[in-house]
């Protein structure tokens, strides 16, 4: 018997990599995306390899064509079969208000969040849709909180993203319904993460948890283990489903 497979995009780090860790801890094989940090990724793989199942850690932009096909081969020539499907490589883009954004600003959100999103999806479809001779599975897509607070004078381009993502969830769970296969989202709210340094602004949970209705910023592991419930057979009659995971906000 072989493992079940998972593949996460995005996975170095933060919610991305709880997912790769509680993964791994229920049996998967894992393989996962990175684009930059070599150490991190290395330390995910191990983490993974120490629950007993395998790691594959793909260095690739799945801002790109390439990059996504890149990931998803390679997992292929490794494992063989494909189960479930994380799909939470984004970023949010540097703060900056709407009319300060160049058009390159607004390209990488974009082209990153929903354009690599919609390429891993259709990727996940192809081997897991009953259609084309696949077993079914579930896709689970990170949106955010951000889809409906607009995140104003902040990360308008991220939230527009991320309201296209929304869009998709929807569209493609109605599409592949027949097909075996689930589509669904989370959308955490203010989240302790290194995604906030990354925009310029390391303090922003700090800042902000007074706004969520709970007092406090979530964890990566809190939305994981969200994630990990839209992937399992408890949700088994789940799909289309945008549920938040935003302490109420």
């Amino acid at each position: 018997m072989t493992n079940p497979v998972a593949i996460v995009t995005g996975g170095s780090r933060g919610i991305g990599a709880a997912c790769c860790r509680m993964l791994a801890a229920r049996g998967y094989d894992v393989a996962f995306s990175y684009t930059a940090n070599d150490a991190a990724a290395a330390t995910v793989s191990a983490e993974i390899e120490a629950a007993g199942v395998q790691a594959l850690a793909i260095k690739a932009d799945m801002a790109t064509e390439d990059g996504v096909l890149a990931l998803f081969t390679a997992a292929d020539g490794r494992f063989g079969r494909l189960d479930q499907v994380v799909i939470n490589a984004g970023i949010t883009g540097r703060i900056k208000r709407v009319v300060d954004m160049s058009v390159e600003d607004i390209q990488a959100v974009m082209n990153l969040n929903i354009v690599g999103a919609m390429l891993c999806a259709r990727e996940s479809v192809k081997r897991m849709s009953s259609k084309s001779g696949g077993k079914g599975g579930n896709i689970v897509i990170v949106s955010s909180a951000a889809a409906w607070l607009g995140s104003p004078n902040e990360f308008v381009h991220y939230a527009a993203s991320k309201g296209a993502t929304n869009s998709l969830t929807i569209g493609l769970a109605k599409e592949v319904a027949q097909e075996g296969i689930r589509v669904n989202a989370v959308a955490p709210g203010l989240i302790d993460t290194d995604i906030h340094a990354t925009a310029g602004a390391p303090d922003r949970v700090e800042r902000l948890q007074s706004m969520v209705p709970m007092g406090r910023g979530g964890t990566a592991e809190e939305v994981a283990e969200a994630i990990l419930w839209l992937l399992s057979n408890d949700s088994r009659y789940t799909t289309g489903v945008i549920l938040p995971v935003s302490g109420g906000r």
